[in-house]
């Protein structure tokens, strides 16, 4: 499977589908500026660009057509609020993005009221088509795997073409357990076309193989592409780029 693959194997895969993002509060366009400049990385282009929706238009002007431009709706509390998604959408369809990650309301999950979010997630879909649907379920909020493995479902059973775990705002992120319950529910769909993004807390190319892994054992390695499986991150790119330029990786991990 993975278990061959050598650090820069697995820096060189992690580069090519790595969504490198900018969410704080505070971006400004000069944040998106540099966030689309290291996007072009001298060793190669990330995958895409996750950005707030108000940056869409800025980025896509900024980038290459094989980057491609991402935003958020409904983020990052994934309140049960269908028109305040939808506007989120229209926005990033508007400016030309190519990629939507919405939140599913997670809290609304949590209370029972899974009929509410699968129409929540229809709609969106239903809006956001063509453009690339990723649903993130905030797995770490969501806890129990049985809730896990129904937040995937309900993202799968909408349409989403990935579903991803986190949305890095809250106090735990992207896990090798909960990806593991996700990845093993994608591939128990038969959805061939369906993909996975770990997201929230990855900042090393040790932490990447892990996942690399996962998905590769779930899935199949043919699905270890970015059509099927993505990083989102932030400061991943720092140690891809260490460890492309001859460096040891910033971060001790067993995963060598």
């Amino acid at each position: 499977m993975t278990q061959d693959l050598t650090p820069l194997d697995t820096a060189r895969l992690a580069l090519q589908c790595l969504d490198l993002t900018s969410l704080n509060d505070g971006d400004t366009d000069a944040d998106i500026e540099k966030l689309c400049r290291r996007a072009q990385s001298a060793y190669g282009h990330v995958a895409a660009v996750c950005v707030w929706p108000r940056f869409v238009a800025l980025a896509r002007r900024l980038l290459p057509s094989d980057i491609r431009v991402a935003a958020v709706a409904n983020f990052p509390d994934g309140a049960l609020d269908l028109e305040r998604a939808l506007a989120d959408v229209r926005s990033i369809v508007a400016a030309r993005g190519n990629e939507v990650d919405v939140v599913l309301p997670y809290g609304a999950l949590m209370r029972g009221l899974s009929g509410e979010c699968a129409e929540f997630l229809e709609e969106v879909r239903r809006a956001s088509r063509p453009l690339t649907l990723k649903v993130i379920i905030e797995s770490g909020e969501l806890a129990r795997p049985e809730l896990i493995a129904k937040a995937t479902r309900l993202a799968l059973a909408a349409g989403a073409d990935f579903v991803k775990t986190s949305t890095g705002k809250t106090k735990i992120s992207a896990t090798p357990d909960a990806a593991a319950v996700m990845l093993g529910e994608i591939a128990a769909s038969g959805l061939s076309g369906a993909g996975f993004k770990a997201s929230g807390g990855i900042r090393s190319v040790p932490d990447a193989k892990i996942y690399l892994t996962l998905a590769a054992d779930k899935l199949g390695r043919e699905a270890l592409n970015p059509r099927r499986f993505r990083f989102g991150a932030s400061g991943l790119l720092d140690d891809i780029e260490a460890v492309l330029g001859g460096q040891v990786s910033s971060a001790a991990s067993s995963a060598y």
